[in-house]
């Protein structure tokens, strides 16, 4: 299984046991097909993995993918990628590896609602103890709320957030890797610094006033 990548990066690693990375990838009824890869594209496979792989564990994550499902949500990334790397145009691998996470992402935090939906109702009734103010803010420096807010925001606000105030891309290579001009990454990212503020902020009024009840 994929290892805990929030502690640091390991691409280093990664280059030195690509070949295991790579299998790691399939479950064990898909590893044959995968074995009858010609050479070249069995070799790219795996250094798509190891290129790829801690930068797409990360966008998972702020994504809104809880950390004990996220080496799944990657497995399933990558599976996509093997399934059609015939079809990826040679240096774009990156923009579809992000692009295949975003909707993976998508669809499991829908899933997740779902799931959670009755629990978060019956929880919620029974917090009758609201944060202090300071209590909420030092909430909101830890990572489970930071996920939290990401999480709310629209996708294509996220996407050029995350890649640019988190991954720290250049604005023409979030172009790039969204297919879209370098003016509208400019303008969605001011949009999405003023969405999560906003978020932030709503979160703290919130919280201010229910603990003046």
């Amino acid at each position: 299984m994929i290892k805990n990548r929030e502690a640091g990066n390991s691409a280093g690693v990664i280059s030195e046991a690509q070949p295991a990375l790579a299998s790691a990838f399939l479950p064990e009824p898909s590893r044959a097909p995968m074995a009858a890869l010609a050479p070249a594209d069995d070799r790219r496979f795996r250094e798509m993995v190891g290129q790829n792989l801690d930068f797409i564990w990360r966008c998972l994550r702020r994504m809104g993918i809880a950390s004990g499902d996220v080496d799944d949500a990657a497995q399933q990334v990558f599976l996509v990628a093997a399934s059609k790397l015939a079809i990826i145009t040679p240096g774009s691998e990156r923009a579809f590896l992000f692009s295949t996470a975003s909707r993976i992402a998508a669809n499991a935090r829908r899933s997740v609602h779902r799931r959670d939906e009755a629990h978060q109702h019956l929880t919620q009734r029974g917090q009758e103890d609201s944060p202090s103010q300071e209590e909420l803010s030092d909430q909101l420096r830890a990572r489970a709320l930071m996920d939290t807010v990401l999480s709310e925001m629209p996708a294509e606000l996220r996407e050029v957030f995350v890649l640019f105030e988190l991954e720290e891309l250049p604005v023409a290579d979030v172009a790039e890797m969204l297919s879209i001009p370098l003016g509208t990454v400019g303008s969605r990212l001011r949009r999405a610094r003023e969405d999560f503020h906003d978020r932030v902020n709503r979160m703290k009024a919130s919280g201010v006033s229910r603990g003046q009840r």
